[in-house]
């Protein structure tokens, strides 16, 4: 057994890193790393991160099958939404500031989101007057 773990070892070591062919060196290749951001928010709702997820296969007992995800930077609270359609989030982002302004007495400042169609839709440019919208850079979740 240990002749068969030699030949293998020695036969791993003298193999020569020319011969690899193109497809494995791309299989093996890595993204560069990303910068530590210094944009984390101060206060509690100063900047909020959202995405909607779905459609689910199965649809929830209130007929929902997306889920609008609001996060908030500084605490990193989270809250869930349950969506019909994708053409909701709009409302549920205008319900969700007047909440953080009712029960926290704090502004939504700066919403940050992919750049679906749900978010840069006409009924969100009338909404955010005040509020920076800020999208994120296309498969880049970092």
């Amino acid at each position: 057994m240990s002749q068969a773990l030699s030949y293998i070892s020695n036969n791993i070591r003298s193999r020569n890193t020319n011969d690899l062919c193109d497809v494995c060196l791309r299989a093996k290749r890595t993204r560069m790393s990303f910068l530590i951001g210094e944009n984390k928010a101060r206060n509690c709702f100063d900047l909020i991160h959202c995405d909607i997820w779905g459609p689910y296969h199965i649809k929830s007992f209130c007929g929902a099958q997306y889920f609008l995800t609001i996060v908030d930077n500084a605490s990193r609270g989270a809250w869930i939404c349950l969506l019909k359609e994708k053409s909701e989030a709009s409302r549920y982002l205008k319900d969700f500031c007047v909440m953080a302004h009712t029960q926290f007495g704090a502004e939504v400042k700066v919403i940050r989101s992919d750049n679906g169609n749900e978010f840069t839709s006409r009924q969100m440019e009338m909404f955010e007057r005040g509020i920076i919208h800020q999208t994120s850079c296309v498969d880049t979740p970092q």
